[in-house]
């Protein structure tokens, strides 16, 4: 397994020479940038020209993770070369949040099951129910296919994001890859780091991912009383207090939801992910430190079961929006800490995004998380 990255940090159709890459004839290639690289016409066609025989695919983001670093406005390219891995790339058009389910159900569909080991999934970062998604991926594949991903950023704006396939680039698409061969490893690890505050609150009226009442009370005011002068900022606000999702017990079950919108009018709230109707929701609040700790305890849960950690392994790391706005000028030390937890020559690629996506042991099976870090370790034996 060989890979190579390059970096581009001007925009423009047309793809610099990358001399990292000229010793690479690649299966896959892995493409995360601002917004402006995906609805740049020519970008794809330039890199299709530029590796005829590789599988693309890739999402626009809310900051590129190239090696130990995090990046605004640029394009990170990761080229992988198989040995004994065949890569296979499907795309599928999204035509509202209800169809979330169907849509990936129909790309998971389109792929060969035969000899399949795992799926990366990339979706639109917006008008998408990510619990729908992850279920109509699992309702299709194979039991056992290692699922990872994320829903495309873009840069905390939530007005268009983008999604890149073998066919092109476009705002209203999901991307899956397949990765097949017994050669194949796969792990993943994902770890949050915030801190619950505030009484566990009954969830006493939702409808799959929207939120309208809390203890019988409108679930707006609710959170805006929680928010105070933060509550002026809404929605980008609400990426600085997420949700922990509690069971029937009030048992915390590892997993948070992220505020994608509101309506003053229903007084609800959109989140990234669907809510059970029986459980529990808490506030969340994060300290930097924490987050910290968080990314390098997801980079922990990667390794344990990835044995043994050769040298020719390809980190995929996808974190929050939400988890970059907190961190702020102290954002690359969450994705060091993790490089720090890694081999040395580990290849590291990723971006921040509007959703996470992993399959993990803790939390038996692929959830869609929100303000995590999640990491996804692929080497051949």
């Amino acid at each position: 397994m060989k890979m190579g990255q390059a970096l581009i940090e001007a925009s423009g159709p047309s793809l610099p020479e990358f001399p990292a890459l000229a010793e690479i004839v690649p299966d896959l290639i892995l493409v995360f940038g601002a917004v402006s690289y995906f609805s740049t016409p020519g970008f794809h066609q330039s890199l299709r020209e530029r590796f005829p025989g590789a599988a693309i695919a890739g999402c626009s983001t809310a900051g590129e993770i190239h090696g130990s670093r995090v990046l605004d406005g640029s394009a990170s390219i990761t080229a992988i070369e198989f040995e004994k891995t065949t890569a296979l790339v499907r795309s599928t058009n999204i035509t509202a949040m209800s169809d979330s389910f169907e849509a990936v159900a129909r790309v998971a569909a389109a792929l060969p099951i035969a000899d399949l080991t795992a799926v990366l999934v990339f979706g639109t970062g917006l008008a998408i129910n990510g619990s729908a998604l992850v279920a109509g991926l699992q309702s299709n594949l194979p039991t056992g296919t290692k699922i990872s991903g994320g829903l495309a950023g873009d840069d905390g704006a939530f007005c268009r994001t983008w999604t890149m396939g073998s066919d092109g680039a476009a705002h209203d698409q999901i991307v899956v890859v397949g990765l097949y061969g017994k050669h194949l490893h796969f792990s993943c690890g994902s770890f949050g780091g915030w801190a619950a505050f505030g009484p566990a609150r009954k969830v006493t009226r939702c409808q799959e991912n929207i939120l309208f009442e809390l203890d019988g009370e409108c679930a707006l005011d609710i959170y805006k009383r929680y928010l105070g002068d933060h509550a002026e900022k809404l929605p980008a606000s609400g990426l600085l207090f997420p949700f922990e999702m509690l069971s029937a017990n009030e048992e915390p079950l590892g997993v948070y939801r992220t505020i994608l919108g509101i309506d003053e009018t229903t007084g609800s709230l959109t989140l990234a992910g669907e809510i059970d109707p029986g459980g529990y929701l808490k506030l969340m609040y994060a300290h930097t430190d924490k987050l910290i700790d968080g990314a390098e305890s997801a980079a922990a849960m990667a390794i344990e079961d990835q044995s043994p950690h050769p040298d020719d392994t390809l980190a995929i790391l996808v974190s929050c929006i939400g988890r970059k706005l907190i961190l702020g000028d102290r954002v690359e030390e969450e994705v060091e800490a993790v490089a720090h937890q890694l081999p040395a020559a580990t290849t590291i690629t990723g971006f921040y995004s509007n959703g996470e996506i992993s399959s993990t042991s803790l939390h038996g099976g692929c959830r869609l998380h929100n303000q995590t870090m999640t990491i996804s370790l692929i080497h051949e034996r």
